[in-house]
């Protein structure tokens, strides 16, 4: 029994440095492929095109609209959590408790964790990896790295990764240059980015770009923008 305790702590102790050494890393390094790319790759969804679209760009080189959008968007409470948003987890539990529908509650570190290291699944021991990773990339990272990352590695439609791709595939101009409309549309297709389309939105896609637009308002460019 105490052998297989030390191997299982031996064990635990690799996973946890090699863990440790993939998100350090990202301190210095642009991620060349990241593993929901790959799983993509490997099995691909039946409207994922021969070739990908793909351009890394600078935070600095994307503009601060964009940047506002997906805060409002997809976590408000970016530039204070420590990767697990806790006040929206529980209100996400209190909600399906009161009947309502089950919604999610991942932070923009979660979601950029999820992209980078893990698997396409909605298994709970995923979800437990996903947060493990999320705390490691809070400790390792500050919050610009962090949104770096994620809108350079995010999927906005069928083999369309990050930002710069996106905007050139459906604005035909550079990240830099995308309005604040552009930005929320941009934005509003990322819970479902397959399901949605930024060209063609239904109702329910416009009524959340007025929704999008109207947070980032209230928030105000001065609660996040890298200039």
């Amino acid at each position: 029994m105490l052998y297989l305790f030390k191997k299982l702590l031996m064990v635990t102790l690799v996973l946890v440095i090699l863990s440790e050494l993939a998100v350090l890393s990202l301190k210095f390094i642009d991620p060349p492929m990241w593993m929901w790319r790959i799983a993509r790759s490997i099995n691909p969804p039946e409207s994922y095109p021969t070739a990908v679209l793909y351009q890394w760009h600078n935070l600095e080189q994307i503009a601060p609209s964009m940047q506002l959008a997906v805060i409002a968007s997809e976590d408000q409470r970016f530039p204070h959590h420590h990767g697990i948003d806790w006040t929206e987890l529980q209100n996400a539990i209190l909600a399906r408790q009161s009947g309502g529908q089950l919604r999610g509650a991942s932070t923009i570190t979660q979601q950029t964790a999820k992209n980078l290291y893990l698997w396409p699944s909605n298994s709970f021991v995923r979800k437990l990896v996903e947060a493990y990773f999320a705390l490691l990339l809070e400790l390792n990272l500050d919050k610009t790295r962090i949104l770096e990352i994620y809108l350079n590695i995010i999927e906005f439609g069928p083999g369309i990764y990050g930002v710069e791709a996106a905007s050139q595939h459906y604005f035909k101009r550079s990240a830099s240059n995308l309005s604040q409309a552009q930005s929320a549309a941009l934005a509003s297709i990322l819970p479902s980015p397959y399901r949605y389309s930024v060209l063609q939105p239904s109702t329910h896609l416009k009524n959340r770009r007025v929704w999008i637009q109207r947070q980032m308002r209230q928030l105000g460019s001065q609660h996040w923008a890298v200039q």
